[in-house]
């Protein structure tokens, strides 16, 4: 079968690379289709990755055969699939499944081969079904819309104004998924006008371009001069967090969702005398994956407004050079398999 293999010396390649072999007690999928993740960026530019590793976990597919020890689940099925979790481990009874350490098993950003390939054998315990009415394009884009939801969830907010610092995928995925819940108003501030247009598609309720316009002055008019209750910081750019501390009301919260792998730095004052509560959000669960497939199914959410990149898997390498690695593009949606 073919597969995006990376190699340390050529960066990610296409390759034809053994049918993976099923064990009695593993499911084997068909990839429909597989969104590329700011996290596969990073893990191929800081050189992590282990010679001949196979990214790709925003997948959706078609159960093609199960082992003979698989109850549950039958060729057919359409599933996304998320990291196993123990469920007992002190990580998983505090509701932190992602952080489980009791031999969690991932594709593509852990031990098990991605879906940057035809098919992939996982456990049945990392499959979730997808709805009716879930193409397979959403689908796939499900995990980046939890990635959202969680960091809403780490912001233990429910309601009141919010401000969204930096508009690719997870921004964007926030600013619908806040209008859902019933945040308002909601900002984005981005400087890319592609992003801020599809920001309006999904509702925002205004947006700012803050390489020319005055984000303290958006601030202060938005919120009456009292700052935002919660704002999240998307962007990646270190300088963001003090950005969004100081756009935040007193006793609001700042949740830093990108992953920044260079040093900050804040001041810690601005903590001091507006008592903020500074956290940050990290992966998502399983039932933050199926509430968004829920509101997908209802028509509250279509993602498919941020694929800019619709590619096959052999235009992978090449997209990755020209659209990925430059940051022209906002979300690469590879077409695997057949669509649904």
């Amino acid at each position: 079968m073919k597969a995006a293999v990376f190699r340390t010396s050529k960066g990610l390649v296409i390759e034809d690379v053994p049918m993976p072999q099923l064990d009695d007690g593993e499911v084997l999928v068909k990839v429909a289709n597989t969104g590329f993740c700011g996290s596969d960026h990073s893990m191929i530019e800081t050189g992590i990755l282990s010679e001949g590793y196979i990214l790709g976990h925003e997948t959706s597919g078609i159960i093609s055969k199960v082992g003979k020890n698989v109850k549950g689940h039958v060729p057919g099925m359409r599933v996304v699939i998320r990291p196993t979790f123990c469920g007992t481990c002190r990580d998983c009874r505090m509701g932190k499944p992602y952080f489980c350490g009791n031999n969690r098993r991932s594709i593509g950003i852990g031990d098990l081969p991605g879906a940057f390939a035809e098919y992939i054998t996982v456990y049945p315990q990392m499959l979730i079904p997808i709805p009716d009415g879930v193409d397979s394009q959403n689908a796939a884009l499900a995990e980046a819309f939890a990635a959202a939801l969680h960091g809403i969830k780490c912001s233990r907010k429910e309601k009141g104004s919010a401000l969204v610092i930096g508009g690719g995928p997870i921004g964007l995925a926030l600013v619908r998924l806040l209008k859902i819940i019933g945040f308002g108003p909601v900002v984005l501030s981005e400087p890319l006008e592609q992003k801020r247009v599809i920001a309006e598609s999904f509702g925002v309720d205004g947006v700012i371009d803050p390489f020319s316009e005055d984000l303290g002055a958006c601030v202060f008019n938005t919120t009456g001069g009292i700052g935002f209750e919660t704002v999240f910081e998307c962007s990646g750019v270190a300088d963001s967090i003090q950005t969004a501390m100081d756009a935040a009301t007193r006793s609001g919260t700042v949740c830093v969702v990108s992953m920044n792998f260079g040093q900050i730095n804040i001041a810690p004052t601005t903590l001091n005398f507006k008592e903020i509560w500074l956290t940050g959000s990290y992966s998502n669960t399983h039932k933050e994956n199926i509430q968004c497939l829920q509101w997908m199914a209802e028509g509250k959410v279509d993602g498919r407004a941020l694929i800019t990149d619709l590619i096959t898997l052999e235009k992978l390498p090449q997209v990755y050079m020209e659209r990925i690695h430059t940051g022209k593009a906002i979300k690469v949606m590879l077409q695997i398999g057949d669509k649904f």
